[in-house]
């Protein structure tokens, strides 16, 4: 038997056949009933749920010999004729392979023609979202303004690819899913026609892998049928569709429950060897799981998910679970999903996968007892929260008596005798860490020729820099030159990503490579942010005549400065080293 053999056989030719599309169905009767046929449909849905199927009945209907009629007679020469492919004056056109600009103008310039064989010309253009912006632009015109005899039907699963201007000059439908009970029932009847025996749950359980799709579930069932030689069984099904039944999800949830991490992977392991693939494992584990979670929180959850058919048998697991560990395998299995599309051994993630639920099994089976406990209004653990007030309490103490002492030391700073301005540039410490060293002797040196001359030279480093590499020379050009020391170059930046990005050792290099060709030597880069260098060279110029003041103070006094006061300076700078009598 041909794998679509069922498909062709039992493809609607009527209205009357089309399953689940009521509302459609209604509407483009009464308009054919009425004459009001529109020039131009969009249908779009998923796949197999009838768009195509439903253009070739409407192609029939307005061009029928008895019509035009809400229903075609499919017995007329014209009916049998379009239904076959054999009228030129029905056209459709796959826009998957007929996508470009120039099939849309040939299209264009022959629908100017008459038809020759039926009352109007019908072009029927399946998946219509793949064709180009250019061909869109060209059906545009066309398919506002089309002559009389002409109609269009455009078919697609991605409507939201669509530009506007062609959906607002088409009335739309939205054809949706098939439901379960709807594709349970048209498999029934074909089986019985068809004489192939078939059990209900079996039908059911291939209504729910078409997802929605009646061509999907034709083709299932003829290809299971074929095989099976007419006898259709739940377990026939499952083992060659890969499928798991719902008791085998029971017991892998049992497992898990009880924090089994030997059953769960003897399960995982026996699935596999049964030629399971993991990652639909993962997909149906999911849905199972989803479905507990709706059995757990709504009532009469089973008539809102097709995928339960024992709802005894579900609510029966669902009690082993708290909502909040529902959540939290759900949760889980979604992330460990997104990593198994990439996995290069998507076994051992579901693995993976499912022992980190069994690890969190203790946590999740914990969740019913807090629950009763507070229900009942008694202590979850009274002295760890005794132990947790007293740690609180000791921390609150501690930052009390921090902050007392800092408001003295910063109080008592102007009766002890230490300069107040001098005072007010302390809190830069703090940045002290980001600062270079020997700050004070490249603020003493920001004016000298010798760094005027490197200023100079600044641009020809830059073009040098982007020679070398582009991307080094975009994150360099924030920096600026504001001094040099020796064999190294001052360079600050106004943005701390651009001086972060420049300081990575290869970016560093590539610097220091031009600055060698560029300046002369060998020279080494430095950097620091621009309000830095800004506020040290503030604070520069108000500290040096403090320093005087302090030097003659001590001259006074008859002594000089202390050793340790010396280094100090040498080490920190003068503006950073506050000295107390």
């Amino acid at each position: 038997m041909e794998h679509i053999a069922l498909y062709r056989a039992w493809r609607p030719q009527s209205f009357k056949d089309m399953v689940g599309q009521q509302h459609i169905i209604r509407t483009l009767q009464n308009a054919i009933r009425e004459q009001r046929v529109s020039h131009a449909y969009l249908f779009s849905g998923p796949r197999g749920t009838g768009k195509t199927s439903a253009a070739k009945i409407l192609a029939k209907a307005v061009n029928c010999e008895k019509g035009p009629a809400p229903e075609p007679c499919n017995e007329c020469e014209t009916c049998k004729r379009i239904s076959s492919g054999a009228v030129m004056d029905v056209l459709e056109i796959d826009a998957a392979s007929n996508r470009g600009v120039e099939e849309i103008r040939d299209l264009r310039d022959k629908i100017k023609y008459a038809p020759t064989e039926v009352r109007r010309k019908v072009y029927i253009i399946d998946e219509v979202h793949m064709l180009t912006t250019e061909a869109f632009n060209a059906l545009l015109k066309t398919l506002e303004e089309p002559p009389e005899h002409a109609m269009f039907i455009l078919a697609t699963t991605e409507p939201h690819r669509l530009p506007a201007t062609i959906i607002s000059r088409c009335q739309r439908f939205d054809f949706r899913r098939v439901s379960l009970e709807e594709q349970t029932g048209r498999l029934s009847e074909i089986c019985r026609e068809e004489k192939i025996e078939a059990e209900d749950s079996a039908l059911q359980y291939i209504a729910r892998l078409s997802d929605g799709g009646m061509r999907d579930a034709l083709s299932v069932l003829d290809q299971i049928s074929a095989f099976t030689d007419g006898k259709v069984t739940y377990d026939q099904v499952l083992n060659m569709t890969g499928g798991i039944a719902s008791e085998q999800f029971s017991a892998l949830a049992a497992s898990l429950s009880a924090q089994d991490a030997g059953g769960v992977l003897q399960t995982v392991e026996g699935w596999m060897q049964e030629g399971k693939s993991a990652d639909k494992c993962m997909e149906n584990l999911l849905y199972y799981f989803r479905d507990l979670l709706m059995i757990k929180m709504v009532p009469n959850a089973e008539h809102m998910t097709e995928r339960v058919l024992d709802a005894a048998s579900f609510q029966e697991v669902a009690e082993r679970f708290s909502k909040e560990s529902l959540f939290r395998t759900i949760d889980t299995l979604s992330r460990y999903q997104n990593e198994m599309k990439y996995a290069a051994n998507p076994q051992m993630l579901f693995e993976v996968a499912l022992l980190n639920l069994v690890s969190l099994g203790e946590g999740a089976e914990a969740a019913p007892h807090r629950e009763a406990s507070a229900s009942n209004g008694a202590p979850v653990d009274s002295q760890a929260v005794k132990r947790l007030e007293g740690r609180i309490a000791e921390l609150e103490k501690k930052l009390d008596q921090a902050v007392r002492s800092g408001v003295q030391s910063s109080g008592g700073g102007e009766a002890s005798g230490s300069r107040p301005a001098v005072r007010q540039n302390t809190p830069r410490i703090s940045r002290m860490a980001k600062l270079p060293s020997h700050m004070d002797q490249y603020l003493a040196r920001r004016d000298d020729a010798s760094f005027n001359e490197i200023r100079g030279k600044w641009n020809q480093v830059l073009q040098r820099v982007k020679e070398e590499k582009v991307t080094v020379h975009a994150w360099f050009t924030n920096g600026e030159p504001v001094s040099a020391l020796d064999d190294s170059v001052l360079v600050a930046f106004k943005n701390d990503i651009h001086r972060e990005t420049i300081e990575k050792p290869a970016n560093r290099q590539v610097v220091e490579q031009v600055m060698n060709q560029c300046l002369g030597g060998e020279w080494h880069l430095v950097t620091i942010m621009q309000k830095d260098w800004n506020d040290s060279a503030e604070s520069a110029s108000s500290s040096k005549s403090e320093s005087e003041v302090l030097e003659l103070q001590q001259e006074e006094a008859g002594g000089s400065k202390e050793p340790w006061v010396d280094e100090a300076l040498n080490l920190f700078g003068e503006n950073l080293v506050v000295i107390k009598e």
